[in-house]
């Protein structure tokens, strides 16, 4: 990819859950802009979906976590460990970590059962912890990136990238239904939001297809992408749910699927 390519390009890695599947790894977004290379999420089987996406973890610049439960976190831990194999740990490339209030806790908490297997080195990672308010991070001449609060754990974040080009996508992480994504999803090209579970099994904590579908109506998105699908949601028909209330450009994501937004 051009470091001056201004578009998005997104790669489904993984649109399950905690709920082991050979079709679905758990949830993990793939965005690439300006050069970058942007990873959301890193549940377990994202590794190998990753390669399967043509990419390596040493092509990552950036890890962004939407939370810390072990289906969007589980291949951390993973990832830094490969990342000291030799041949990759001479290229010095460098990786941004960023993620919600707690995140260096968690981390510290996570070396305490590790230890130095993954520690990669200031001098090639940093992490930035976010707290629960609107902040902006901009990278001059790539890409913008926006975030917000949702309804899922104290430390949950949903993104928004937008592109030198001026194209966005915004990926939700898990949430319930959430003004603040509203906000932040507004007249967005892109809305990749959670559907965990079909309208009639409601769990606290995430969305339902037509929950999600009022939300996307609501932000006047250009595209919804479902995902973060429970293994229930295979029973059901979850594209004439989430049409109750939103009657856009509608897509199920698969693993490996691939948009462009140009």
């Amino acid at each position: 990819m051009p470091s001056n390519y201004s578009g998005i390009k997104i790669t489904i890695i993984g649109s399950g859950t905690c709920v082991p599947s050979l079709k679905r790894s758990s949830c993990s977004v793939l965005m690439e802009t300006g050069g970058s290379k942007l990873l959301f999420d890193s549940g377990p089987g994202t590794m190998r979906r990753l390669l399967e996406a043509d990419t390596e973890i040493i092509d990552l610049s950036y890890l962004f976590y939407s939370h810390f439960h072990p289906d969007h976190t589980g291949e951390l831990a993973t990832i830094l460990f490969a990342m000291k194999y030799s041949k990759w740990n001479r290229t010095k490339k460098y990786l941004k970590i960023i993620a919600g209030k707690g995140f260096n806790t968690f981390f510290q908490n996570l070396k305490s059962v590790y230890g130095d297997w993954i520690e990669i080195g200031s001098d090639t990672m940093d992490i930035v912890e976010l707290d629960n308010q609107s902040f902006d991070l901009l990278e001059p001449g790539n890409f913008k990136v926006d975030f917000a609060p949702v309804e899922h754990n104290q430390e949950s974040i949903a993104y928004k990238i937008t592109s030198s080009g001026g194209q966005s996508a915004v990926y939700s992480g898990d949430t319930d239904y959430s003004e603040n994504l509203i906000t932040l999803a507004k007249d967005v090209d892109v809305f990749i939001c959670e559907s965990a579970f079909p309208d009639d099994l409601k769990v606290k904590g995430h969305l339902t297809p037509s929950e999600a579908g009022k939300i996307a109506a609501l932000a006047g998105v250009h595209k919804l992408v479902l995902t973060h699908f429970y293994p229930e949601c295979d029973k059901a028909d979850i594209e004439k749910e989430c049409r109750k209330t939103y009657s856009g450009p509608l897509v199920l994501a698969e693993d490996l699927m691939k948009f462009e937004i140009d």
